[in-house]
């Protein structure tokens, strides 16, 4: 009976997030259904072929156990510099030690791919399947399929020679493939965040943030075409742009180092901020909550009674007091509900929902981890669906990536990418929460 609770609610939440989509429309009376329709079937085919067939499990396992042992090689360089800071038996997890080399090295991996032509065409064979399924322009099926492996300045590099001519529909998809989906730098750090030091549960993640990001390409094309349809004729075309990232393989390494480095040094950065700003609000709000008493002459004149204390009682301890989490996780619930997340999870869940919406999905992520690995949320199919819901960079902040990474592509679209920022983040949130919706009901928990 559980079970098909989960299927119900999943699908309720499912036709209401596509109503949220419609609502958003720019012209509804041109959504192209056909798409619509296409892309909500190969979302479920993904998941269905991915967690079901035996054989293509076997094999996204496989790109997960690759994933892991790139962690591995990380560490040894990571050994290289830092000594001893690198073990953890001694040490524990030093976040700048322990996950973010990861970013630098994956980042100098994938470039290493990109010079020699093999990423390009595993994102062509995405892409063609894509298009054979959603009839649309082949630079915005090549750039959804890009994402599942790049980030959301990167994949336009592929399409580079087709960014300035492309109507405020493809905009709108390339923004919104980039919002919906993750780096594959940023996945591997997230495999360590969540896997711990358990090396089977971090195949488990980087299997589930791998079928994540597959499913959320024909979400994020689906969900632009709602929010913008396309009115123009566009070129159906798949051709992958032939530039190449450095002059030879080593120069590729080197400026996919760098990058890495920038990347790496950035998350860390917004940690350091972000964490620090939650803490301020946090102070600030706990004084509000608090109990004050005003004093004359050392006689009490005014007692406010505060709701700390409510707040800790009515949430069982979730909460202990008036925070930045607790209302994030109130503003966020009825979304948690919606993507199958059960009651007594609600506020916890809408906390990382907020986080990610409102400030950045790495902190959501680090949070969720912390969660799980002291406790206060262990329910398995909780931390599963928020894990597909979180797997993008629908964010406030990415508006401005993506108007600066993009824009400096294409200049003449970055009028185009502020005008749709708003709409952008809408639809990439929407997106990763279809893809959380189809992981409540089709992940066996």
């Amino acid at each position: 009976m559980e079970t098909f609770t989960h299927i119900g609610r999943g699908l309720f939440g499912y036709a209401v997030l596509i109503g949220i989509a419609i609502a958003l429309s720019y012209n509804r009376r041109r959504i192209p259904w056909r798409i619509v329709i296409a892309g909500v079937v190969l979302q479920f085919l993904f998941a269905v072929l991915v967690l079901y067939v035996a054989p293509i499990r076997s094999v996204v396992e496989w790109v997960g156990t690759c994933f892991v042992s790139l962690m591995g090689f990380t560490n040894e360089g990571v050994k290289f510099v830092f000594g001893s800071l690198a073990d953890t038996s001694k040490h524990g997890l030093i976040f700048a030690i322990g996950i973010l080399p990861a970013i630098i090295f994956f980042s100098a991996f994938t470039s290493m791919l990109y010079y020699l032509g093999i990423l390009q065409k595993i994102v062509f064979v995405f892409a063609w399947v894509i298009s054979k399924a959603m009839p649309l322009s082949g630079a915005e099926t090549l750039s959804a399929s890009a994402n599942i492996f790049l980030g959301q300045t990167e994949a336009p590099f592929l399409i580079k020679p087709y960014l300035a001519t492309m109507t405020r529909s493809e905009i709108l998809t390339i923004m919104i493939g980039g919002m919906a989906t993750i780096a594959g730098a940023v996945m591997i750090a997230y495999i360590a965040i969540l896997g711990g030091d358990d090396p089977h549960q971090r195949v488990l993640f980087a299997t589930h943030l791998i079928t994540a990001s597959v499913i959320n390409a024909p979400a994020g094309l689906m969900i632009s075409k709602i929010i913008l349809p396309q009115t123009e004729p566009v070129n159906t075309h798949l051709e992958v742009s032939k530039e190449q990232i450095g002059t030879n393989l080593v120069d590729a390494i080197c400026l996919g180092t760098t990058d890495g480095l920038r990347l790496a040094v950035n998350v860390g950065a917004m940690l350091i901020t972000f964490t620090a700003l939650i803490a301020l609000f946090n102070a600030i709000f706990g004084w509000v909550g608090a109990t004050h008493t005003l004093t004359f002459g050392g006689h009490s004149v005014f007692t406010y009674p505060g709701f700390n204390a409510w707040i800790d009682h009515v949430t069982n301890g979730t909460f202990k007091s008036f925070s930045l989490e607790f209302v994030l996780g109130i503003i966020y619930a009825p979304f948690a509900w919606l993507i199958g997340i059960d009651w007594g999870h609600l506020l916890q869940a809408g906390q990382l929902l907020g986080t990610r919406t409102v400030l950045n999905e790495f902190i959501s992520f680090f949070q969720l981890g912390q969660m799980k690995a002291d406790g206060t949320l262990t329910d398995q199919r909780t931390i599963v669906i928020l894990t597909y819901a979180m797997c993008g960079f629908a964010n406030i902040v990415s508006i401005g990536i993506q108007i600066g990474g993009i824009g400096s592509l294409a200049p003449t679209q970055r009028a185009n990418l502020a005008s749709l920022g708003v709409r952008a983040v809408c639809g990439g949130t929407i997106a990763c929460y279809l893809s959380a919706c189809v992981a409540g009901i089709l992940v066996p928990m």
